[in-house]
């Protein structure tokens, strides 16, 4: 039998005793022995803080995203080993792929979240506020990674993807972790912790790992710490009302199991394309995982007149799973992931029988397996009168567990939906437009996700129980009113936001971007003969000045062919703002470009975009006009390959302006430059 450990402090430990001794979901031997007993949490989480936090903090964005996705890489390298353990899970193939490869697939996509941030430790959110008359007092906002660690409690059901998908983030964001797996499947979760300890890719601190109960981990959180839980809504409300969680102030964020649900639209026929979809969705979401999923559907609305078809429908394709063991030809259902949630399971189900009828109650018939694992069949229920008979609403068997009840109109489908008091997601299958936007909108107070299922996105659809790294994963009321994952709104969760205020120049020294009213020393040379590492923000390019004519405003319309009336038709201004033709806006634009650009052959490699263009004074023929080209902000970029030349973004600030000094256009162009260093 496994001893499964803790790696905390540095080290692999063993827990005295034992607190759990976790049985195998197919075989039902004795698996692995894990505990927590006598761990010293208050030295944990100082470890983190202490050797961890530094370590990330001192990394920027960049760096922290290019660490994602080499550990990323790394563990796609390995996955198989973590398919075998797996298997003790309860879990088919399928089951693995989406806790193994999903989970390494958050790191991938968080990874890629370097390039919304910049080449700093820390973020600069939003834009700065003018706080005086001649704009030497300014302010803005920075978040900065706070100082302690992220305390990731996570839930049995899925022990790789579950961890991956926090850490990913707060890794990210510059926040080391203690991380504590359900004890009934840590054996799976310590075999992804040594792989990424072994790898050496993440610095020491950055990761531990509490592989038993964790009794007294959160003992010593203070508001520097970040707690998320994953698990039972009774067991996270408990947690999240400790005393000292919030005397502390200590962020806690809850995503808690829920009745999420399943609509199907009354737009659809039997005979549609979305009515197989519906079916095929709410029995794969009975069967993955054994029904082992906060997103699994739990109540599914049908039109009143489709509810006999629907239920035969669903009954024909539960049918046709076949239950057993994963690694058996056929089987595509396992087993629970322990043999207690078969009892729990149970008392729920027997709660549910009171007041509807259960229509779909198989015998275990097994493929390559015995009694003696955890396996459930999948149960069927029926509720014609959803809005007295009400259990549904409020009780959860956590397996493969389903209830159907009929709705006559949208607006009873969004209060059957509602009266779940909150749900991770809900998924609605609709060609119908006008009822697509009807139920969302109103739906959406009460959920986290809404699932839109119809035949234009089933191909690329990855189903109503699949949470997205780079969307919200988190609801209201029951289901926790947290948020994880979401893209860059994830990784700010870790981050504390901190307004700063003094002179344009301080603050473009905190900030690394160029803020107006701050000094803008000339280049010398030019900033287009300047490598990446040479430039600095703020250095600036006076150009030479251009007096605009009406030739000028002729031959770009002819250019281009923009032929709009204010530029080419004097005649026609009257009731315009507009005191005779005006050049084209882009023709500023471009002029300035040639009076910015150094054109001999230098670092610049190409012209990579343009951000907020805004044309803020008419330019009539006869003005002059001149440019100032500042460098804003620098980007790092890593080398895609050896032969890849060595480069960042160079974001310029442009502003152009007139002979009575008054801006008339400003904007962001963005160039590729390439670096003096080509290692």
């Amino acid at each position: 039998m496994n001893t499964v450990k803790n790696y905390i402090l540095g080290n692999w430990e063993t827990g005295t005793g034992v607190e759990y001794t976790a049985r195998h979901a197919i075989t039902g031997e004795d698996y692995a022995q894990v505990s927590s007993e006598g761990l010293d949490y208050k030295a944990i989480l100082e470890y983190g803080r202490s050797v961890g936090g530094p370590a990330l903090r001192k990394m920027t964005f960049q760096e922290r995203g290019r660490m994602l996705k080499a550990l990323a890489l790394h563990l796609t390298s390995i996955k198989r080993q973590f398919y075998d353990v797996s298997w003790a899970t309860g879990a088919t193939k399928i089951d693995s792929w989406i806790d193994i490869e999903g989970g390494i697939g958050n790191l991938f996509a968080n990874a890629s979240l370097r390039r919304q941030f910049p080449d700093l430790p820390y973020y600069v959110d939003g834009d700065l506020a003018r706080l005086s008359k001649e704009g030497t007092f300014i302010g803005h906002h920075i978040m900065v990674p706070r100082h302690g660690v992220a305390v990731h409690i996570n839930a049995f059901n899925f022990p790789i993807w579950g961890m991956l998908e926090k850490i990913a983030v707060n890794l990210m964001a510059g926040v080391p972790c203690v991380v504590k797996p359900s004890e009934y499947t840590s054996y799976l979760t310590e075999v992804m912790v040594k792989a990424i300890i072994d790898s050496g890719i993440l610095p020491e601190g950055a990761l531990q790992l509490v592989s038993g109960k964790g009794r007294g981990i959160l003992d010593h959180v203070d508001f520097q710490d970040v707690v998320t839980f994953t698990g039972s809504a009774s067991t996270g409300q408990v947690l999240r009302g400790l005393p000292h969680i919030n005397e502390r102030s200590v962020p806690f964020n809850l995503e808690a199991d829920s009745l999420n649900a399943s609509v199907l639209g009354l737009d659809v026929k039997p005979e549609d394309p979305e009515f197989a979809l519906f079916v095929r969705e709410l029995a794969n979401e009975m069967t993955v995982k054994a029904g082992q999923k906060c997103t699994a559907i739990r109540r599914a609305m049908v039109p009143e007149h489709l509810l006999p078809i629907v239920q035969d429908a669903v009954i024909a394709r539960l049918q046709k799973t076949a239950i057993g063991d994963p690694q058996a030809e056929g089987v595509r259902m396992g087993a629970l992931a322990t043999h207690d949630q078969i009892g729990r399971v149970e008392a729920e189900m027997n709660k549910l029988m009171v007041q509807q009828e259960l229509v779909y109650n198989p015998s275990l018939e097994l493929i390559g397996a015995t009694n003696a694992g955890a396996f459930y069949t999948p149960k069927l229920f029926v509720n014609t009168d959803p809005f007295n008979k009400t259990a549904v609403h409020e009780v959860e068997p956590f397996g493969p567990v389903s209830t159907l009840m009929p709705y006559k109109s949208i607006d009873e489908a969004v209060q059957l939906t509602a009266l779940g008091r909150g749900s991770l997601v809900t998924s609605f299958t609709s060609k119908n437009t006008s009822d697509i936007v009807a139920f969302t909108t109103e739906a959406a107070a009460y959920n986290g996700r809404i699932h839109i299922i119809n035949e234009k996105m089933a191909k690329e659809s990855t189903g109503h129980g699949s949470p997205m790294p780079l969307m919200k994963h988190g609801g209201p009321g029951r289901a926790g009113g947290g948020e994880e994952m979401g893209g860059k709104r994830g990784v700010l969760h870790y981050l504390h936001r901190t307004a700063i205020q003094g002179h344009p120049d301080d603050i473009t020294a905190i900030t690394q971007q160029y803020q107006p009213g701050a000094s803008r020393p000339e280049a010398m040379p030019h900033v287009f003969r300047q490598h990446f590492e040479e430039l600095e923000v703020g250095a600036t390019v006076y150009t030479a000045k251009h007096t605009v004519t009406e030739t000028d405003i002729t031959n770009f319309a002819n250019v281009s062919g923009d032929n709009f009336y204010a530029h080419m038709d004097a005649t026609s201004l009257e009731g315009t703002i507009f005191e005779g033709r005006v050049a084209h806006g882009y023709f500023i634009l471009s002029k300035a470009a040639g009076l910015f650009v150094e054109a001999k052959k230098g670092p610049v490699l190409l012209n990579y975009g343009i951000d907020e263009c805004r044309f803020t004074k008419p330019v009539y023929p006869g003005a002059t006009i001149g440019v100032k080209l500042t460098v804003k902000e620098k980007i790092d970029q890593e080398k895609r390959s050896e032969d890849d030349v060595a480069k960042g973004i160079v974001k310029y600030y442009v502003e152009v302006y007139d002979d009575t000094d008054e801006v008339v256009a400003v904007t962001t162009i963005l160039t590729m430059v390439k670096k003096l260093d080509q290692s």
